[in-house]
């Protein structure tokens, strides 16, 4: 994938033939990427979807698998799917303008009402948090 780095964390129960032949399965081949880990053991992996339904559940599998094997103390993996509880780049884009918006035409003072409701209908606060 030409959107991944040019190195980065592979658990070592992944062989490199197992890497090669999933990164087909997976949206525009961006293979899991072990992106954050704490002292603890804990780790942040990112993944793009994959693509093929009925081979899902293997390969999510396999590659969950190897991440508790990689894990200290081998804790269970946590997923999430933060396409569905995310906003996406456009959303919080707009956001942005809407409280620059906000924050430039609406004097706060005059309408400390209105204005506190025109915030929350930007949504920006509800992205930051």
């Amino acid at each position: 994938s030409s959107s991944l780095p040019e190195y980065f964390v592979v658990p070592s129960s992944l062989a490199d033939q197992d890497l090669k032949l999933y990164s087909y399965s997976f949206i525009g081949r961006r293979m899991p990427l072990w992106s954050w880990n704490h002292p603890n053991g804990s780790a942040l992996v990112r993944m793009a979807n994959i693509k093929d339904v009925l081979q899902q559940r293997r390969i999510d599998q396999r590659i969950c698998n190897a991440i508790t094997r990689s894990h200290p103390l081998r804790s269970d993996v946590y997923k999430s799917d933060l396409d569905k509880s995310l906003p996406n780049i456009q959303e919080i884009q707009a956001a942005h303008i809407k409280l620059k918006q906000l924050c430039v035409n609406e004097p706060f003072e005059e309408t400390e009402e209105k204005w506190l409701s025109s915030l929350e209908n930007t949504h920006w606060l509800e992205y930051i948090r």
